[in-house]
This record gives structure tokens, C-alpha cells and sequence, in this order.
């Protein structure tokens, strides 16, 4: 049996008889008045519990462009704020951005008869917030929440949405992608790149052709090993910044639990086909393992996902991740880089500024075991000295380093040491 039958109607009931519902009421059904007023027909209130991050992410992002598809009805308070700052920090520019704001505002989709409007409720306990989805039937909203998921898709491609497991549940960021690393820029043995690189590539080709072609399911895991340093951060950004799809990095914590392993696959299974990258997986909690097993075995939970699983503790990681078809097809190690590779990563920093040939080839031939990380900061702190003292102690430096690198493996420190193996020399007792 269908009613329209309400019992409660702030048009006609005194606010002393529930004075915050009838705030709040009188509120809504202003902003329903206004919305008949603007487009000459009624919208009806939804609830949303499952697209609401995506749907307001998708508002801030329209405004922030400006886009057409979005208009501006009315503010809601006269005295409330109408646009906020922020700012965008990047390695070359701070850039400050003014855009309009969602609080405070009656904001209308007309292609889609939907408005939204993230309304700030004031009570004696403080203040609150509610988010208001109108739309003008069920028809408009399914076409909203298609163009939510489908915008959002095309716009976090030049992101990383960070997942981030907490106390309170799963807290999701935008990162830009500040620095973009290419593939050049990944130093790993030809073989290994050229796999790696393939298995992406055609994961993400348009079609997806090779998987319908010989009958494999649409879901592929790896597993990237090996000591810190050496590059599965580097490899994994390269892979963010040089394909069309998003990428997503779920950060494990001890906060991890059922909930949480649940929330952030049903989150990306929205925006697939995308990378999942789970750094450091091997800190999963115990208690959990079996839950987050169970989500990989899904009939869909994976359905158009690349997991790239990282590790520096592969004798950490359960067995059960690597002995069942379906969860990490391949484990790749990175080793630390061979001789020519170490050749190669100093010619690509462009160490033959500062150094001789001969000089170059000193360190190369020092620096056996040395993962990229050290090699970096052997070379900035050759860079420092030159800087600074227009020559360099190739032998000193290497010397030092490599002791730094032993006392590190060892936990044993001399203050001296550590402070004068950053390229600066050491100070005079004088």
C-alpha cells in the first residue's frame, strides 16, 4: 500500500514541539521551495550510503573547474562563508587555489535533475553537518550516480587515491602525482622491466582483448621483493604515472580489520579497471589474513584489479598469498643493482660533470651491494663537496659511506662517523 502520509510537517507543527527537527526541517523544505522556484518542479530527498564519498569528491572537483555541468541555485546563509582557500604544494610551486564552497551552498546538476547541498546545522551541542540529495526521481539519480562514477574515473587518472586504514575506519586521500618517473627512469635487468612492463600494458589495453582471447579471468596480482632501496617504489610510480587507469595505494596499518579490507575493495571495484598497490604487505595483521584471503578468492573481488603487493620481508609474508592460484600470480625480486646497472643510475644523474671516467669507474667499482637509495646519497654527497670545495675525495666518500652502511646493518653508530658522511666535512676540534 502507497501513502504520501506524513507525521510530521514543519508547516505545521510549533518548533517547541521538536525544536532541532524542525530547524533542520525548516531548512530542507526551504531548499526544496527554492529548487520548485529555480526548475519548476519538485525534488524528493535521498539518503546514500554507499557513492557518497565519490559524489561530493565529484562536486569539489567540478567547481574547482569550473565545469558547465554544475550551477550555483543559492547559499543557504547569508553570513556564511561562500568560498575557501587552499593550496597545492608541489617541488617547483606553491600554487593557492579559491574555489567555491560546498558548505553553504544549493548546488544543481540541470542534465541530470539532481542538486546537492552539504548543509551545517547549528544546536546547542555544537554544530553538525547533513548531506542532502535531491533529485527528481529515481531515474535522474541513477543517471547521476553514472556520471559520478565515470567522472571520477577519468579525473583520479592523473591522482593516487590513498586508502589509509585508521581507528575510525578507512580514511581516503587525493595525492597529486608531483614528481612523474618514467620508465627510463626504473633501473631494473631487461628481462625483468620487459615482463613487468607487459603484464601492465596488457592489463590496460582498450580491449583487454588477450584475457577474453584465451579465457583468463580479468585479474592479475604481483608481488615485488627485495631489499629497501632498490627501486619497487620507483617501479610502482612509474607504472602510476605511464598507464590510463587509476592507481590506488591502500596503506596496511595495525588498525587493518574486516571492515576495513572490505570497504577498500568495494571502493576500488567502482573505478575498475585500476592498480591497487599494497605497500609493505607482509605488516598485514594475523587476526585478518584469513579475511583478506577470503576477499581475493571473490568470484568479483577482483574483477579488474592489478594488486602490486610490496615487500622487504618476504619470510614475513603467509605462504597461503603465494601457494593458490588467483591471489599473486608472480613474485618478482628486485635485486640490488648489478654493475652496469649502477653505471647506468650514475650516467642517468649525470655524474660525468663532476667526475673523471676513471673516477666514475672508482665508484662503480666501490659500491658493490649498494642499493639505489645509497647510491643516491653517495652521489649528492659528491655533488656537495664539489659544490662547495670545487674537488672531490672519490675514495674518502666511498670509504665512508660503505662504513655508514655497515654501522647501519649492525645498529652500531659513531656520532663522528654519521655526521661527516653527508658530503660535508668533518669540523676542526680548533
Amino acid at each position: 500500500m502507497k501513502s504520501n502520509h506524513v507525521l510530521f510537517d514543519t508547516k505545521v507543527i510549533p518548533r517547541e514541539s521538536l525544536p532541532y527537527y524542525y530547524d533542520y526541517g525548516k531548512i530542507v523544505s526551504t531548499l526544496q521551495e527554492e529548487l520548485v522556484k529555480e526548475v519548476g518542479y519538485e525534488f524528493y530527498l535521498y539518503s546514500d550510503e554507499d557513492t557518497s564519498n565519490e559524489i561530493w569528491d565529484i562536486l569539489e572537483e567540478d567547481l574547482k573547474e569550473e565545469s558547465v555541468e554544475v550551477q550555483l541555485i543559492a547559499h543557504i546563509y547569508k553570513e556564511g562563508e561562500t568560498k575557501s582557500i587552499s593550496s597545492n604544494h608541489t617541488d617547483k610551486v606553491m600554487e593557492l587555489i579559491v574555489k567555491p564552497r560546498i558548505e553553504n551552498g544549493l548546488y544543481y546538476y540541470p542534465n541530470h535533475q539532481v542538486a546537492l547541498s552539504r548543509l551545517k546545522i547549528f544546536q546547542s551541542d555544537g554544530e553538525g553537518t547533513r548531506d542532502l540529495i535531491f533529485a527528481k526521481n529515481d531515474a535522474s539519480l541513477v543517471s547521476f550516480l553514472k556520471y559520478v562514477l565515470k567522472r571520477k574515473r577519468d579525473y583520479i587518472k592523473n591522482y593516487i587515491t590513498v586508502f589509509t586504514d585508521t581507528e575510525d575506519g578507512v580514511e581516503t586521500e587525493i595525492d597529486n602525482i608531483t614528481t612523474l618517473v618514467s620508465r627510463e627512469d626504473v633501473f631494473l635487468e631487461e628481462s625483468l622491466k620487459r615482463e613487468i612492463y607487459r603484464s601492465i600494458d596488457e592489463f590496460f589495453s582498450e580491449s583487454s582483448e588477450f584475457f577474453k582471447l584465451y579465457n583468463i579471468p580479468y585479474k592479475r596480482g604481483i608481488l615485488l621483493y627485495g631489499k629497501p632501496g632498490n627501486g619497487k617504489t620507483t617501479l610502482v610510480k612509474s607504472i602510476a604515472s605511464s598507464i590510463n587507469a587509476p592507481v590506488a595505494y591502500w596503506q596496511i596499518t595495525e588498525f587493518t580489520s574486516s571492515y576495513t579490507i572490505k570497504e577498500v575493495f568495494k571502493s576500488v571495484l567502482k573505478l575498475t579497471p585500476l592498480v591497487l598497490v599494497i605497500e609493505d604487505i607482509d605488516s598485514m595483521p594475523s587476526s585478518v589474513r584469513s579475511v583478506f584471503l577470503n576477499v581475493l578468492d571473490g568470484a568479483t573481488s577482483k574483477e579488474g584489479i592489478f594488486i602490486i603487493g610490496t615487500t622487504n620481508y618476504p619470510e614475513k609474508i603467509d605462504p597461503a598469498l603465494m601457494n593458490r592460484s588467483g591471489r599473486f600470480d608472480r613474485a618478482y625480486e628486485i635485486k640490488v643493482p648489478t654493475k652496469e646497472l649502477r653505471y647506468q643510475y650514475l650516467q642517468k644523474k649525470k655524474i660525468a660533470r663532476i667526475l673523471s671516467d676513471e673516477e666514475v669507474q672508482q665508484v662503480i667499482d666501490s659500491t658493490k651491494d649498494f642499493s639505489y637509495a645509497q647510491l643516491n646519497e653517495l652521489y649528492t654527497s659528491i655533488a656537495l663537496e664539489w659544490h662547495y670545495e670545487q674537488q672531490v675525495d672519490v675514495t674518502r666518500l666511498c670509504a665512508e659511506l660503505k662504513a655508514l652502511k655497515n654501522k647501519q646493518q649492525k645498529q652500531e653508530w659513531d656520532h663522528d662517523l654519521a655526521a661527516s658522511s653527508i658530503g660535508f666535512s668533518r669540523l676542526s676540534d680548533e
